[in-house]
């Protein structure tokens, strides 16, 4: 079965292509440190091999973006580089890579006096002297809270798909068309609704999809499933990521579950019957990567859905982050949620910080917290 496509513009990656009706690009991203090239650039490699089109790297400080120049010459794949904090990083970095992600909150949150439109206006420069593409990648975890104001505060995809028509303006405004979009969230159904309105409005410009922290394998590649088998569907999808908390050693499992979903699409294996249920268990957990700061997060990842095995068909997320860019925002809007830091654990009600808690000390207040929330609503 060929895949129904919308008719988005074609934008260059490098040595590769997407939109305009070519093949979906498969993504994954390194979790290794970039500062370490060596390891970073044997990595971007296998990910490569794996069948990966393009391949993200984060850049956190000069350090990283030093590091880019040997990466860069000991591989040749298809590079995009994640700028978070810091977006002039893009003007030391631009050179070594093929493609620049940013962030239109975290855009809005530094270098506060500066209108936005100036600090897309340098992005897009610098973007246009390198020979390079970009994304404009929205989370429903960290939007411009200036977006949040102008909807209900129950409306978590409204926001999103307002700043990402927003940034896509700018960037027309600019004259600046070689870029595409993501508007991702840790539920599917936030996914599908938010790109499909995107879509509806803007649907010429090619759409990366994802389900971000979407959490271990197999639920998270089921929750990825709903989600890109109805938006493929309906013709949407130029590129893919399949985001899963893996060990270094098994990152590859993102790509291969990636081609796997548009394997089984495009030969009528569709699991469309299948749901996302938000009144069931929801374990979220984030993709490790480069700013992970202790990856024994992943085994507590593990361990938190070990300890919940019994609460499935209870309405509680819980989210499971592994650094300072993730932990703080993307925490918020779980009913607990587990900001892992180098040492301690944060432990989150919703906004509020219950404490902070050594690694072997997390899961059994972890479980009285649970306890108590369930217990909570079942006498109110």
């Amino acid at each position: 079965m060929k895949l129904k496509r919308n008719p988005t513009r074609s934008v260059q990656i490098g040595n590769t292509s997407i939109g305009a009706g070519k093949p979906i690009v498969v993504q994954s991203m390194c979790t290794t440190h970039t500062r370490n090239a060596e390891e970073t650039a044997s990595q971007v490699t296998e990910l490569s091999k794996s069948g990966a089109g393009i391949v993200r790297i984060a850049v956190d400080n000069k350090r990283d973006a030093q590091a880019l120049e040997e990466i860069r010459d000991k591989c040749d794949a298809n590079l995009t580089v994640d700028l978070q904090e810091n977006y002039r990083l893009a003007a030391v970095v631009a050179k070594h890579v093929d493609k620049i992600r940013y962030n239109p909150g975290h855009l809005y949150h530094h270098e506060r006096k500066k209108p936005i439109l100036e600090k897309v206006q340098f992005l897009a420069d610098v973007a246009s002297e390198n020979d390079c593409a970009m994304r404009v990648g929205v989370n429903s975890g960290s939007v411009d809270p200036e977006k949040k104001h102008l909807f209900d505060e129950n409306d978590a995809v409204s926001p999103m798909v307002s700043s990402a028509l927003e940034h896509a303006e700018m960037l027309d405004k600019i004259g600046f068309y070689r870029y595409c979009v993501s508007l991702k969230s840790s539920r599917p159904d936030r996914v599908i609704e938010a790109n499909k309105m995107f879509a509806k409005q803007r649907p010429e410009v090619p759409l990366h999809l994802g389900v971000t922290e979407a959490g271990m394998p197999p639920d998270g590649i089921i929750k990825t499933r709903i989600a890109f088998e109805q938006l493929f569907a309906e013709g949407i999808g130029d590129t893919i990521r399949v985001s899963l908390t893996l060990p270094e050693a098994e990152k590859y499992r993102e790509v291969v579950a990636g081609k796997e979903i548009l394997e089984d699409f495009a030969a009528g294996r569709v699991r469309s019957v299948v749901r996302f249920d938000p009144d069931r268990l929801n374990i979220i957990s984030c993709p490790s990567c480069s700013r992970v700061e202790n990856e024994a997060f992943i085994d507590l990842a593990r361990q938190v859905k070990a300890i919940t095995e019994d609460l499935q068909d209870e309405a509680i997320t819980i989210a499971v982050m592994g650094c300072r860019v993730n932990g703080p925002g993307e925490t918020d809007d779980a009913d607990l949620g587990l900001w892992c830091g180098p040492n301690f654990v944060n432990l989150k009600k919703g906004e509020q910080k219950v404490g902070a808690y050594r690694y072997n000390e997390i899961l059994p207040e972890l479980r009285a917290q649970i306890d108590k929330l369930i217990e909570e609503r079942r006498t109110s």
